[in-house]
């Protein structure tokens, strides 16, 4: 019988499982983390634990792992009774390990309420709000990339400010409190997929601020933090089939666990004003410039995530791991990477780029790691698709794979397969973007209308000669065939 997950149960595990090796009831909370997600779990609190393995002076880091969202809810009914405490799981091509994770030493749900969180945070042992929200998290104009002041969950915010649900409306009550109480500043450290999500950060907090008090804007830039950071971890959805598998092979019955590859990356500016964990210990890098590992990242991972997802799903794929088995799909990223989104990249100081692209291949090929296509079409940004592009002309350089890559994306977003069936897409403006793909067919100019998504790109012909190209092959011939054909007209 699968043993429950909890502090009094962890010791009593069998081998090969590891378990935490520092006692769990000195844990105190140093980091509050707001998007108690998957990659989190997978990511910073797993470097978080291994650091607490080594030093047990790292308990005073301890996160506190809050759910923002009304569907968070399961987050705290799962982990709660789990003492905070999860399974990862992380497999590779030479096989799995297995560790129980002890790094999060407190939940809070916060999808009705955000009390208990901002009282959590006003601790004065905190001295690190992290974030993985998502880039809908932080409440931007989709086209200029900035915060928006007009958003609806920040309008929100400033009606009942200092009962805030939105990310930012939270950090910003947060250091007003810490200003009104005369207490330090906690370094705002994001970890998502943005580039320069730091200073994304920063500006959307400076701005929220300002709104409410210009005083507090300025007491914010002259004692806060946001150092900008680089993470990389592919972390599918846990699905019941993982908990029932962890349940039969390990004997733990666990409520949430984390199944992942057995790669990780963390790149992190070290600008930090109260202090910060020695994650370089075991493993994350500081450097003084983030810039060029998260281009690299963004362009060379996240641009052939999307392309490779939404072709595939069109190809009639489940899988991430299905779209590398097929040679046109495996051909069109490597081609994507050697000849338009490489070349938009700086140096990138100790990484060697060609053996960074077959990694990705391989990667995005391990079966163990059964990433689905939706989740990648859902979770990932179209700017990893769009900012490339403008890169590419602003170099003169060609955009064809990126057009195609494009062009897979909008025929997605029309909402309904080449067989007929329907595809949720999951999208702020999903139903503009059904509206203007049925509008235009295999003609994208409805779709590249949308200026909030697409700014100026759809009067560019350099980019839409192609697209219409790309976009009229899919709804005339299908992915696969499409796919021969650029293979022949690109010489892929």
């Amino acid at each position: 019988m699968a043993i429950s997950l909890r502090a009094d149960t962890v010791g009593q595990l069998p081998a090969p499982v590891r378990v935490p090796r520092y006692p769990l009831a000195q844990r105190r909370v140093g980091i509050v983390h707001l998007g108690l997600g998957g990659f989190h779990r997978a990511h910073m609190a797993r470097y978080t634990h291994e650091l607490m393995q080594q030093d047990v002076g790292a308990l005073s880091w301890s996160i506190a792992g809050a759910g923002l969202l009304p569907a968070d809810k399961r987050m705290a009914v799962s982990l709660d009774p789990q003492d905070g405490l999860y399974t990862l799981v992380e497999r590779g091509s030479s096989g799995e390990s297995v560790a129980v994770i002890g790094s999060i030493a407190q939940v809070i749900y916060a999808g009705e309420s955000s009390a208990a969180l901002l009282d959590a945070i006003a601790q004065a042992d905190v001295r690190i709000v992290s974030l993985t929200v998502t880039e809908n998290g932080y409440c931007l104009n989709p086209a200029t990339r900035q915060f928006d002041p007009k958003h609806p969950q920040i309008r929100a915010d400033l009606a009942t400010p200092d009962a805030p649900h939105s990310a930012i409306g939270i950090v910003v009550e947060s250091y007003r409190r810490r200003m009104q109480a005369g207490h330090r500043a906690f370094t705002a450290l994001s970890c998502d997929n943005i580039q320069h999500n730091g200073n994304v950060l920063r500006a959307a907090v400076l701005t929220l601020a300002r709104l409410r008090d210009p005083a507090l804007e300025g007491w914010i830039q002259k004692h806060a933090a946001f150092p900008n950071t680089m993470v990389d971890r592919i972390t599918p959805v846990t699905a019941q089939s993982d908990i029932e598998y962890l349940a039969s092979t390990y004997g733990i019955s666990d409520n949430w666990p984390v199944f992942c590859e057995d790669f990780t990356q963390w790149v992190i500016e070290d600008r930090f004003v109260a202090g910060r964990p020695i994650w370089e210990k075991v493993g994350a890098q500081f450097v003084p410039d983030v810039t060029p590992y998260e281009m690299m990242k963004l362009r060379l991972l996240n641009g052939s995530h999307l392309a490779v997802a939404a072709l595939g799903r069109l190809a009639g794929y489940t899988y991430i791991h299905e779209t590398m088995a097929d040679d046109l799909l495996r051909r069109l990223m490597a081609g994507l990477m050697d000849r338009e989104t490489g070349p938009t990249l700086p140096p990138v100081p100790g990484i060697d780029l060609a053996q960074y692209k077959r990694t990705l291949i391989a990667r995005f090929a391990n079966p163990a790691i059964r990433d689905t296509v939706e989740r990648v079409n859902t979770d990932a940004p179209l700017n990893v698709l769009t900012v490339p592009i403008q890169a590419r002309l602003e170099m003169n350089g060609s955009v064809d794979l990126l057009a195609l890559s494009l062009a897979g994306w909008i025929r997605r977003v029309r909402g309904i397969d080449e067989k007929g069936q329907p595809i949720d897409v999951r999208h702020p403006l999903a139903a503009l973007l059904q509206q203007k793909a049925e509008e235009g067919g295999p003609d994208p100019a409805p779709v590249l209308s949308i200026r909030q998504l697409f700014g100026t790109l759809g009067d560019d012909a350099r980019l839409m000669a192609p697209l219409r190209h790309w976009l009229a092959a899919l709804y005339q011939h299908g992915a696969h065939k499409t796919l021969q054909l650029a293979a022949q007209e690109l010489k892929l």
